[in-house]
């Protein structure tokens, strides 16, 4: 498996949110709940519409769910940004809130998308915007790590959502180089 990388440039991931949403809501929904949550692509895929929405047809604050891979029941909320593009990828595809359908439908029939295809998805917008770094599915839980960590989140924090054995791990996982790590300078002056 090729090691990916996480979007660090916030000006980058605004370009990919842009192209996505012109090719499809759903495309830009994957994206943006990908890089909101840190969750597995396994676990966006199998999601569906009544998992994000409520009876009343607004997108829900928050959702539980067992991770595919953990067993471990888990709870995510849902900022803005998601509950937007929730709302955008409703009125695109009209969408029933109680609905049983997968989020991320494939044209298939009834199933999700696959892996493959959203690799596939995620590329194409990354080669289109300049992204020259290996991207993949994994990039968006790398993206959600490296930024939620560079706005202050404590990495012990970060580690438990990532079931990682050590800080050390999450910090090579989410591509935080030593250079950055080096650039922390603690000015305690008691």
């Amino acid at each position: 498996m090729e090691t990916v990388q996480p979007i660090r440039d916030l000006k980058q991931i605004e370009e990919m949110k842009k192209k996505l949403l012109a090719q499809s809501a759903r495309d830009h929904l994957l994206f943006v709940l990908g890089i909101n949550s840190g969750l597995r692509i396994s676990d966006i895929l199998r999601l569906r519409i009544r998992d994000v929405m409520d009876h009343g047809g607004r997108p829900r604050t928050f959702f539980r769910l067992i991770e595919s891979r953990t067993m471990k029941e888990k709870t995510f909320p849902f900022g803005e940004n998601v509950r937007n593009a929730i709302n955008l990828y409703v009125e695109e595809t009209g969408q029933w809130p109680d609905s049983d359908e997968y989020l991320f439908k494939s044209r298939m029939g009834s199933r999700p998308i696959s892996r493959q295809r959203a690799h596939q998805i995620l590329n194409q917008a990354a080669r289109s915007v300049g992204i020259q770094d290996k991207i993949g599915t994994h990039t968006l839980r790398k993206t959600f790590g490296y930024h939620a960590y560079k706005s202050g989140v404590d990495i012990t924090w970060l580690k438990s959502i990532f079931n990682h054995s050590a800080p050390s791990v999450t910090l090579r996982y989410i591509g935080v180089t030593e250079e950055e790590t080096d650039d922390i300078v603690i000015d305690l002056n008691l």
